[in-house]
């Protein structure tokens, strides 16, 4: 049990850790010197329709750290309408795929129509599901006004 929560410790850490990084990361293409082309140790970056890599790095940063910290909320998240977080998880899946494939030139444009069967889909299981729960929701709200009524005192009428 002590091992368990010591695992739950570094785990909620790391997250926490990630969540107050992430946006920093936006920053990044500043400190990069304005060429076409830059080295990496994973490989070479070029800028591509953007004309410098720095550009191309500060598009993908844009799309990639509201991707990454709406995935990891959506992985935390133990509420019914977490599935409601896949929209705009999608839409910026497909910014950044239109990103990656520069050469449409179309950014932040096409997306939305790419999206739309997705938001289709998530909405009718958001719905599916929210009518099921509907029973239960009046259920506990039910038992929760007939815990009340019992736990007040009764009044003898004389």
């Amino acid at each position: 049990m002590k091992n368990q929560r010591k695992i739950s410790l570094f785990i909620g850490s790391f997250i926490v850790l990630l969540i107050v990084c992430t946006p920093y990361l936006l920053f990044f293409h500043s400190s990069l010197p304005e060429t076409p082309t830059i080295e990496t140790v994973f490989g070479t970056i070029q800028g591509g329709h953007f004309g410098i890599a720095r550009n191309y790095i500060y598009w993908l940063s844009s799309k990639i750290v509201p991707l990454l910290l709406l995935l990891i909320w959506f992985i935390t998240n133990k509420n019914w309408w977490v599935h409601a977080l896949i929209i705009p998880i999608s839409v910026y899946l497909f910014q950044f795929l239109a990103v990656i494939n520069d050469g449409n030139g179309n950014l932040d444009e096409i997306e939305f129509i790419y999206s739309v069967p997705v938001t289709v889909i998530v909405l009718v299981i958001l719905y599916y599901l929210r009518s099921n729960l509907a029973v239960y929701i009046m259920a506990v709200d039910l038992k929760k006004e007939m815990d009340d009524k019992l736990d007040q005192p009764i009044k003898k009428i004389e």
